[in-house]
């Protein structure tokens, strides 16, 4: 008898902002595999007697390898169990769904795609920020900050120095130097503002604000922990602006451009 396996996006960790297909699912799957950024609020909506697998990775430590995860997922399927693969954000933004669906496929799998709020979604809400803003902001760029087995960063720096365009760099914690420096080096002004935020939308959310060329700086200073999402573009401006008609949390740290 062969099972069936979603693909679940869980947002950015506040368990408010998962979509009713996606609640629904965590009550009703028989077995539930699950990434280290899934947050705690959302495990404990978690059924009782459901098999609970983590497969959650570190940065640089990856006790579960991508292909052992796409065996687990075809075997718990192929024993008749009903998996809620459960994923931070959105599973086909950073989230390898991509790679899970085509082994799924390739093995007769039956399996359904279920997004989620990724985020950028969650952080630009909670802080104000809108990614895109007329007269300000006309696109967006998403960027991964860490590249599959440590490969460089091989970005169109070019490209993405137009002051148009608002940068979200998704676990950019460890390469902000490289991104910021590469950034500067190519055009993007020194001034232009940045947002970290790490744990977006969660009780524990830290957001810092600095400028592009003291960036690194910033969250060296604010000890800032992983998992950590970067705005970058004039549209970081609006926060404050937006914030004092809202309930947005303040900056808890701020390092102006040298």
């Amino acid at each position: 008898m062969s099972g069936r396996v979603y693909l679940v996006g869980a947002g950015p960790g506040d368990p408010g902002l998962l979509t009713l297909k996606a609640h629904t699912l965590l009550s009703s799957g028989d077995a539930l595999v699950y990434d280290r950024l899934v947050s705690d609020e959302i495990l404990e909506l978690v059924p009782p007697g459901v098999t609970r697998i983590d497969v959650g990775k570190q940065p640089d430590n990856h006790p579960v390898p991508q292909e052992e995860i796409n065996e687990l997922l075809i075997s718990l399927a192929r024993a008749g169990r009903v998996v809620v693969r459960l994923k931070g954000g959105d599973p086909l933004m950073f989230g390898r769904g991509g790679e899970e669906a085509l082994s799924l496929q390739s093995a007769g799998i039956p399996f359904e795609v279920i997004p989620g709020i990724t985020a950028a979604q969650g952080t630009a809400a909670a802080s104000m920020v809108p990614l895109t803003h007329r007269g300000v902001a006309s696109s967006v760029r998403y960027l991964t900050g860490h590249c599959r087995a440590d490969a460089d960063l091989d970005f169109d720096w070019e490209g993405l120095t137009d002051p148009g365009t608002t940068l979200v760099v998704y676990m950019g914690l460890a390469n902000i130097n490289e991104i910021s420096t590469q950034l500067l080096n190519h055009g993007r002004a020194a001034c232009t503002p940045v947002m970290a935020v790490s744990k977006a939308t969660r009780s524990d959310e830290r957001r810092i604000f600095a400028m592009l060329g003291s960036i690194t700086q910033a969250v060296e200073v604010a000890r800032m922990q992983s998992p950590v999402l970067f705005i970058i573009g004039e549209v970081v401006s609006l926060s404050n602006q937006l914030g004092t008609l809202s309930d947005a949390m303040p900056f808890d740290h701020m390092v102006a451009a040298e």
